[in-house]
């Protein structure tokens, strides 16, 4: 990252001026006039006014999608060409790169450091792997009998409406725009309502990039209306969506009120972090379970959110845990030293709070932190938390909080680690620290969880799909198989 210093980041945030318009059909629109304040976590002010919208809006985004894929050029161009937009826009989001980590800095509170080389690289690279694949994808010709001929091919699904969570605002949308795109779909994107103002720019930097006017609509607003609408509309043939178990249950009621699109959700999770006394390393697993848990203030669904560890080493890698959480450094998102930042609003830091004080209740006993810090801000600022003496079956080990809590549970054998790591609702990632092979691969295969890391946690890269099982979800995020949500097979059967 650039070397641009603290105060320096205040001054532009101090001038920080974005339009809140929708971007649609190619150009901003205001809409109705109806708005909406955003409000910056980091101090509690507002930022901007966003344009709200409603049904109509939503139905104008719509209809610049269709007329885009129905009768527009994009759908047709060869494969290659969208590619090289798609290159285009990477170009572009890279060029912009320091705007853009202000920007969601300061809509969503997360630290300048990750926003730029977290959140910024991650959007970036997405766009330019999707550029690069789109021309490398092939279609089948099944062998048949000699008198006929049969092809399998992919065709680009339709309009695509994308509707994505404020944690990572342009690292999620751009899992779901960029194949979308690449396969040939046009797109209506409904950012949340905390974190708008970086989706309007990556929509108009997809359309100064040269994508076609209606390619990439972005519209503003809360989910009961413009998340509603969007997925209640039957020109709308696909609908892709992050964020919570519960809303995801909505969008699939609008699919079969309306007309049966396709919904694919990445949902909620309370993913579990094995450690067993035969880690490579127990300081680095610690280690890395701190930062799992409080990167991103904790507002992933992927944190490993349960400690699970073998009694005999509980206490040791508990210890090293608190000693680290004890140290983070949380503060100001736009100081380049600060570790963690502030919760996405005082509606979210109310409710996580409430679960560190029902986890008091329950009997966990709190080792550290659990409170506001730096209220003076205005912001909404949580010490890192940690739990240890978790009931398996309390809501602290069982309900996703999405915050910097961790709850540490203990284990006398593998069975039982396993049992526990599987005794939830969710099904999206687990994390795993052996030195045994054996062990890695079979207790993998055990754990329900859509990604499994062994002696890491959070890697990986865009070859490797993302996902849930159980009620975190279905269909995959990354890699060739996300084409697989945005494309309809047909088979062409030519009697020779």
């Amino acid at each position: 990252m650039p070397a641009v210093t603290h105060d320096e980041w205040l001054r532009r945030a101090k001038a920080f001026q974005l339009s809140g318009a929708h971007h649609v059909d190619g150009a901003d629109e205001p809409g109705s006039g109806a708005t909406f304040p955003v409000v910056s976590p980091r101090d509690g002010r507002i930022i901007a006014e966003v344009a709200d919208a409603g049904a109509a809006e939503v139905d104008a985004a719509v209809a610049a999608a269709r007329r885009a894929f129905d009768t527009g050029p994009w759908p047709r161009l060869a494969p290659a060409e969208r590619g090289r937009a798609l290159l285009r826009l990477a170009d572009l989001l890279d060029e912009r790169r320091e705007e853009l980590a202000l920007t969601v800095s300061l809509e969503m509170g997360k630290p300048i450091t990750d926003a730029h080389g977290i959140e910024l690289r991650a959007v970036i690279s997405t766009f330019r792997w999707y550029g690069q694949l789109a021309d490398k994808l092939t279609d089948e010709s099944p062998h048949t009998a000699p008198d006929a001929l049969a092809l399998v091919t992919r065709e680009a699904a339709g309009v695509v409406g994308a509707v994505v969570p404020w944690n990572f605002p342009l690292t999620l949308a751009g899992w779901k725009i960029a194949p979308a795109l690449a396969a040939g779909c046009t797109v209506v994107l409904k950012p949340s309502e905390h974190s708008p103002l970086s989706a309007l720019l990556l929509g108009r930097l997809a359309t100064e990039a040269g994508l076609p006017p209606g390619v990439l609509n972005v519209v503003n607003g809360d989910g009961p209306t413009a998340g509603r609408a969007l997925g209640l509309h039957h020109d709308v043939d696909v609908l892709a969506f992050t964020g919570s178990t519960a809303v995801g249950r909505h969008f699939l009621r609008y699919a079969a009120d309306s007309n049966l699109k396709r919904v694919w959700l990445e949902l909620g999770g309370k993913s579990p972090n094995i450690v067993l006394p035969d880690a490579p390393d127990l300081d680095q697993a610690a280690a890395t379970a701190a930062w799992g848990i409080f990167f991103n203030q904790g507002e992933m669904c992927t944190a490993p959110s349960r400690l699970l560890v073998h009694a005999s080493i509980a206490e040791r890698v508990t210890e090293a845990v608190l000693r680290r959480a004890r140290e983070l450094r949380v503060g100001d998102p736009l100081d380049p030293a600060t570790e963690m930042g502030a919760l996405a609003g005082r509606a979210h830091l109310d409710r996580v709070h409430d679960h560190v004080r029902r986890g008091v209740d329950e009997g966990a006993r709190l080792r550290t932190g659990g409170e506001r810090v730096l209220a003076e801000t205005g912001g909404t600022y949580l010490e890192p938390t940690v739990f240890d003496q978790v009931g398996p079956g309390s809501r602290l080990a069982r309900e996703e909080i999405f915050g910097p809590v961790l709850s540490v549970l203990a284990f006398d054998d593998l069975d039982e680690a396993v049992r526990l790591a599987n005794a939830t609702e969710y099904g999206l990632a687990a994390g795993l620290w052996t030195s045994d092979l054996s062990t890695a691969h079979q207790v993998s295969r055990r754990l329900r969880a859509g990604t499994v890391w062994v002696n890491c946690y959070e890697e990986g890269d865009l070859t490797v799909p993302f996902g849930g099982m159980k009620q975190s979800g279905n269909g995959r995020d990354k890699s060739a198989h996300a084409l697989e949500k945005y494309t309809e097979l047909k088979t062409t059967w030519i009697q020779l």
